[in-house]
């Protein structure tokens, strides 16, 4: 078996997990540990375990992005028509409750993840080095998701083992004590020792698993949310600092399709395959890029675009014209970022795209993201050829979010100095001049241009109490695009990010199972 193949098993992106092994790891959860006695004994079956691990982190992949970006400013929900994407849109607008699906959906996913994790940690021996980064693996992605339950839902409880049936019932967990434990799990998985590092700073295989500085930057972000920045600092000089990373140097407007998977900016990713026999069980078509990618049929599409943009793609998410003029604010209207990362409709014309007679695109302002387009070369599924041909690997995080989160740290902690140093390295790759002072607004706003639609906006709007003042109004008026130009046609009554939603519910249904639960404020 060749070796891209053996660390792709690795992450569970073989058909083994669905097949062979599958009567191995269907264990019953919820404490039966009567099927589990014989297994965690191996080096093979610990593999088999983080292969199981990995998949589910990379199965929630979808809800987790769709969820975060559409609570976020940078786009519209669009779809086919109004309604056609009512959960998205409502997520959008701020107008969803404590049942919301994709809400509910993410809560659940995150600990999916965390009890795959807990298999790892309470039931393996880490008698073998093999079994030590497994260990160390499991740590960081338990770490990770309940990274992810404190920061959006805030209360959501601790789960730091197997649960037996009389603990099924867990209270919420405070914040301090989810940071604590998130700190605990990140630290121990780093000072085992056995996280590798990448070789160097083009080695690809390295980052099919996560790395010792993937570990310690997810750290530094922890620290960061908490208002630590001097320890923040610290542990994000140390990603810097080891030279394993660097700003990808080919065209950014590539940056997240195929050409650049696995490249130097590559901290975490999700693994695809090019496999076309697995394409329906492994990578759903890939459908982040097929909700994403332009309304397909209610546009003509000839000419240098009909060469390299697939079709078949949803519209469920187009850039606002607020994220553009945050852009030219920044860099003008020629920026090579902004070039690189959305596309106005007249720009479009100019390489084929137009609207068909009579269209009219819902949620939209004539504004097209171009750096997560749909792109022939990289989705799974194009809808006029249906092939299954080609991967993209799905980001997660990324150096430059290293750099902006290591900037503001030293803003925060008084190291202006080191600060302008690694914004600049942002602002040298897009080609804009350097900057000779530096604030927190400014790591904002670069902050915001760099990694628009990458799952980050919400959780820092919220985290630096500017959810309110920048999303209040968001949802008032909904606009559509069509050869007349954008009208607001929908008006809604309510509307808008308030105080509650800085923290999501807790889904209606974990309150109606468990007593002991108690929802977030004011839902």
């Amino acid at each position: 078996m060749k070796t891209r193949y053996i660390y792709i098993w690795l992450l569970g992106l073989l058909s083994v997990l669905n097949t062979g092994c599958e009567d191995r790891l269907d264990i019953p959860k919820h404490g039966n540990m009567g099927s589990q006695e014989d297994f965690y004994q191996t080096d093979q079956e610990a593999m088999q375990a983080l292969a199981s691990l990995y998949f589910s982190w990379s199965s929630n992949y979808y809800n987790w992005f769709m969820t975060k970006n559409s609570l976020a400013d940078d786009v519209w929900s669009g779809g086919g028509s109004r309604g056609d994407n009512a959960q998205m849109e409502q997520l959008n607008e701020y107008t969803f409750d404590t049942d919301h699906p994709m809400i509910a959906s993410l809560y659940s996913g995150m600990y999916s993840i965390i009890y795959k994790a807990n298999l790892i940690i309470d039931l393996m021996e880490p008698d073998t080095d093999v079994k030590k980064r497994a260990l160390a693996e499991a740590k960081f992605f338990r770490a990770w998701a309940h990274f992810e339950l404190v920061t959006l839902y805030g209360t959501a409880p601790i789960v730091d083992h197997l649960l037996t049936p009389d603990e099924y019932r867990q209270g919420n967990s405070s914040p301090q004590d989810t940071w604590a434990f998130i700190e605990k799990d990140l630290t121990e998985a780093i000072n085992l020792n056995v996280l590798p590092s990448k070789n160097n700073v083009n080695d690809k295989e390295t980052t099919i698993r996560t790395t010792k500085e993937v570990a310690q930057a997810m750290l530094g972000k922890a620290y960061v949310f908490q208002g630590k920045y001097s320890e923040a600092a610290s542990i994000l000089d140390k990603v810097i600092e080891s030279g394993k990373y660097d700003l990808y140097p080919g065209a950014y407007d590539k940056l997240l399709h195929v050409e650049a998977n696995g490249s130097c900016e590559s901290m975490l990713e999700v693994q695809r395959r090019n496999d076309p026999e697995q394409a329906w069980n492994w990578d759903l078509l890939t459908m982040t890029y097929l909700m994403m990618g332009w309304r397909s049929d209610k546009l003509f599409v000839t000419g240098e675009a009909a060469q390299t943009i697939a079709s078949g793609t949803y519209g469920f998410m187009n850039p606002r014209k607020s994220l553009y003029d945050a852009f030219v604010e920044r860099e003008g209207t020629d920026g090579y970022r902004l070039n690189s990362t959305l596309r106005s409709y007249e720009q479009l014309n100019k390489i084929g795209v137009v609207l068909q007679p009579g269209a009219n695109m819902v949620g939209h302002e004539g504004y097209f993201m171009w750096k997560t387009r749909a792109l022939k070369e990289d989705c799974i599924y194009d809808a006029s050829y249906f092939q299954a041909l080609q991967y993209i690997n799905l980001r997660v995080m990324r150096y430059a979010e290293v750099l902006l989160l290591a900037a503001e740290a030293h803003v925060q902690g008084g190291d202006k100095a080191k600060a302008l140093s690694y914004i600049n390295r942002i602002r040298s790759r897009a080609k804009l001049p350097d900057l000779t002072t530096v604030t927190l607004d400014d790591v904002k706003k670069e902050k915001r241009l760099e990694l628009c639609m990458e799952c980050v906006r919400f959780q820092d709007l919220t985290r630096w109490n500017d959810a309110e003042a920048v999303m209040g109004q968001q949802g008032k008026e909904i606009p559509a695009f069509s050869s007349e130009g954008v009208k607001f046609l929908v008006k809604n009554s309510a509307y808008g990010f308030k105080a509650k939603h800085k923290l999501l519910p807790i889904p209606r249904k974990e309150l109606e199972l468990n007593p002991n639960m108690k929802q977030n404020e004011n839902w």
